[in-house]
């Protein structure tokens, strides 16, 4: 799935340059796998945005998301890793990764739910 995450955020992100899109994709992709997902919904309970969370994850209409609330939403941290793992600026992700993330999730839960964390 981090090819089909990939080639979205490459279109999003192509008047940055290919291989600055190609880090970008790849690292959305990462947070994605595993427990990402169970960690945005966390974060998103915390931040008093699981309504839009739960619109990407659900059938039906995805609701957007602001950079700000991206900022309340995303860890320091997070950011940060992006950052690093791009060698973008946040002014530079943040606006990209509020108009990908919503569809980004959508595709990674085809069956409309959130997937279980396996021990």
């Amino acid at each position: 799935m981090s090819g089909f995450l990939g080639n979205l955020m490459n279109q999003a992100v192509g008047a940055i340059g290919g291989q600055l899109g190609d880090k970008f994709g790849g690292s959305i992709g990462e947070f994605l796998k595993g427990d990402g997902l169970n960690m945005l919904l966390s974060q998103a309970q915390s931040a008093g945005l699981t309504d839009k969370i739960h619109s990407w994850i659900g059938n039906g209409e995805n609701l957007p998301i602001t950079t700000d609330e991206l900022r309340s939403l995303l860890t320091d941290q997070q950011i940060q890793t992006i950052v690093a793992k791009t060698g973008l600026p946040a002014g530079t992700i943040l606006p990209a990764l509020a108009q990908l993330l919503p569809a980004a999730v959508d595709k990674h839960t085809p069956e409309g739910q959130a997937p279980s964390t396996t021990a």
